[in-house]
């Protein structure tokens, strides 16, 4: 890929950070070999991608699109048999969650004038899963498009198997008439036929015909195509600006986000591919444990899929830094948050 060549015609976008809650993780769940008695609290970090196009839905001169809504602020909005689970995450923080950071960007409460309304001022949203750290308070964007992987809304509805029952999900938590799954993706690695079959897998929800959801010009077109090292991804914008990764291990309809700020700058948002930076690094690995059934799992549903989605982002995001610089940011990155507030909404990456 020669990025330097395409700068007359390239599109970029520009990125920032949002406060979107805090969760505790047991070090030993999510890194192998990590301490039985540490318990970190991180981020569940969302993004504001504005792209230089006229907006969908709305008036003004750029489209609007969210990453990930993170915690929601009322914990009580979750599914009952979801709430123990999330009980032995805290301390968790709500405040401020994604609507509040749109409205007042970072470290500024007392900020008199609204920065976005996500009632109005959000085009889309695309959520990397639906766990319950990153599928926040959609009810707080009405008039926006919402966009998530393929086999989400069935998830929601049905679940994935036994550990991922219909009771942990709000069957309703998403806007029906304005939700779109991405394509089924097609000729996915057949060494991982029982994370894509049935039972346990869910299917894909076509768009209805009296759909309500607004999406760029270019979703006709969308189709899983290499770009770089990466084997599946969908230009979104149809200009190269955004590509949705297809991510999976982690859970159904996980996908991550490259996007591209300038001509040999990209940044990468990777979900919840992993949640240690040691483990993208290869310093360490996906811890695994008794599921409790007489097997082992990770917080992955297929933890060799995960492993080479990994593998599959080190290829592409090699691939990239060949011409351009490219920055990867984790949904938990305790780190990242600490060294980068300046880069949080209004502030850029």
């Amino acid at each position: 890929m020669a990025v330097a060549t395409e700068s007359e015609n390239a599109v970029y976008v520009t990125i920032s950070a949002l406060d979107a809650g805090q969760i505790t993780l047991p070090d030993h769940l999510f890194v192998a070999g990590g301490n039985p008695e540490l318990r970190n609290t991180v981020p569940s970090l969302s993004f504001l991608i504005q792209h230089p196009s006229p907006p969908i839905s709305r008036g003004g001169n750029v489209t609007n699109l969210v990453f990930d809504l993170g915690v929601k602020r009322d914990l009580t909005g979750y599914a009952l048999a979801q709430r123990p689970l999330i009980a032995a995450r805290e301390p968790i923080i709500t405040d401020p969650d994604c609507g509040a950071s749109l409205r007042k960007g970072v470290g500024d409460k007392d900020r008199d004038e609204e920065l976005l309304d996500p009632e109005k001022d959000v085009d889309l949203v695309i959520l990397s899963h639906v766990h319950w750290d990153h599928i926040g308070t959609p009810t707080d964007f009405p008039s926006t498009t919402f966009v998530v992987g393929s086999g989400t809304l069935d998830l929601l509805r049905n679940g994935a198997g036994p550990l991922y029952p219909a009771e942990l999900f709000n069957t309703d938590e998403l806007p029906a008439s304005r939700t779109v799954e991405l394509p089924p993706v097609p000729n996915r690695d057949s060494g991982f036929q029982k994370y894509y079959a049935r039972p346990n897998a869910p299917v894909h929800t076509p768009t209805p015909a009296d759909t309500q959801a607004k999406l760029p010009p270019s979703a006709n077109k969308w189709s899983w195509q290499p770009f770089s090292g990466f084997p599946r991804t969908i230009d979104l914008f149809g200009d190269k600006s955004v590509y949705v990764i297809d991510s999976p291990g982690h859970l159904h309809g996980h996908v991550n986000l490259l996007v591209r700020i300038s001509e040999k700058k990209y940044v990468y948002l990777g979900g919840d591919c992993c949640h240690d930076t040691r483990i993208l690094s290869g310093e360490k690995e996906i811890a695994e444990y008794d599921d409790g059934r007489g097997g082992i799992r990770s917080v992955h549903v297929d933890t060799g899929l995960a492993r080479k989605t990994l593998a599959e982002i080190d290829e592409g995001v090699s691939q990239l830094r060949k011409d351009a610089d490219v920055e990867i940011v984790l949904a938990h990155d305790k780190g990242w948050r600490e060294h980068n507030r300046h880069r949080f909404w209004p502030g850029k990456l």
